[in-house]
């Protein structure tokens, strides 16, 4: 009987997954999906589907290089116009913004694979690891105490603030940009309304999955080089898919390393591409793991 009333209790439902939906944010995120059903109707080109994926990289880039290892860890520094371009960008991911981005992933570093980690396959389940606890009321808050390093840049403020702009004029770009291509160059085969489902719809669901799978896979699936406290994994699928996010178990063994591929082989596009442009002096002082992981 005990565990029974347990199994009902407000707090455990909560931390299985089955807490109170924040609906605007489940709503946005179910119109999302549904609008990738929209395919039916605009077909494909080849340039729409190419479109795609150049923005699920674009996007993934800014996410992983510019949310994930400058403004939560800040394993590298840059000037002010790469960091708005990172974070404008990365906000086209229609991710929330940069602040409540690394706030949650500060959190994460903090409670990993514990009760009080809002998205741990472990004690949450994997819906809600994966998907779940980011349409949770529960995730809705930002706690700014953890940014307070960043809650100074008034740009990341208004990013943060009016965190679905930045998508929408991306969508609206999609569009514009099919439309004056079927004008322009009708033997390409595409239209505004192709171009939008493509290049913003499926794009941007591509991007969430893509990104949630660190959170929920790379915590159950992969192989563990280092014994740290929590269930991180290297996974070299998720690694491929994020840009190099799959050396999970790397990264919470040593978090202030901007590069989470420890080896050569170790797959980090993320990585090649913040060193290419710290030959051109777009990024520098880029951390790196300590000399004592290679003995």
């Amino acid at each position: 009987m005990s565990q029974l009333l347990r199994a009902s209790s407000p707090q455990l439902k909560r931390e299985n997954g089955l807490g109170k939906l924040d609906y605007p944010t489940a709503v946005q995120f179910l119109c999302m999906h549904a609008a990738c059903l929209l395919v039916i109707w605009s077909g494909a080109s080849v340039v729409a589907v190419l479109t795609c994926l150049a923005l699920y990289v674009g996007r993934m880039f800014a996410i992983t290089a510019g949310f994930h290892r400058l403004f939560a860890h800040r394993t590298y520094s840059t000037g002010r116009l790469f960091q708005f371009v990172l974070a404008f960008t990365g906000t086209t991911a229609y991710q929330k913004g940069p602040l409540w981005w690394s706030a949650h992933h500060r959190s994460h570093h903090l409670h990993t694979d514990t009760a009080h980690d809002l998205h741990s396959p472990l004690t949450r389940g994997l819906w809600r690891s994966h998907i779940g606890w980011f349409l949770a009321r529960d995730s809705r808050a930002t706690d700014r105490v953890l940014v307070s390093n960043l809650t100074k840049y008034r740009d990341l403020r208004w990013l943060d603030r009016f965190y679905v702009l930045p998508p929408v004029l991306l969508a609206a770009a999609t569009f514009l940009l099919g439309t004056l291509l079927q004008r322009y160059a009708p033997g390409l085969g595409t239209s505004g309304g192709q171009m939008l489902v493509w290049g913003f719809f499926i794009s941007t669901v591509l991007l969430y999955h893509g990104t949630f799978t660190v959170n929920s896979l790379a915590h159950l699936f992969g192989r563990r080089r280092f014994a740290t406290d929590d269930n991180s994994r290297n996974n070299l699928l998720v690694a491929l898919l994020t840009l190099g996010e799959g050396w999970h178990n790397n990264h919470h063994y040593y978090p202030a390393s901007e590069r989470q591929g420890f080896y050569w082989w170790e797959v980090d596009i993320s990585h090649y591409t913040l060193r290419l442009l710290s030959w051109f002096g777009v990024v520098w002082d880029l951390h790196t793991p300590p000399a004592k992981l290679y003995l």
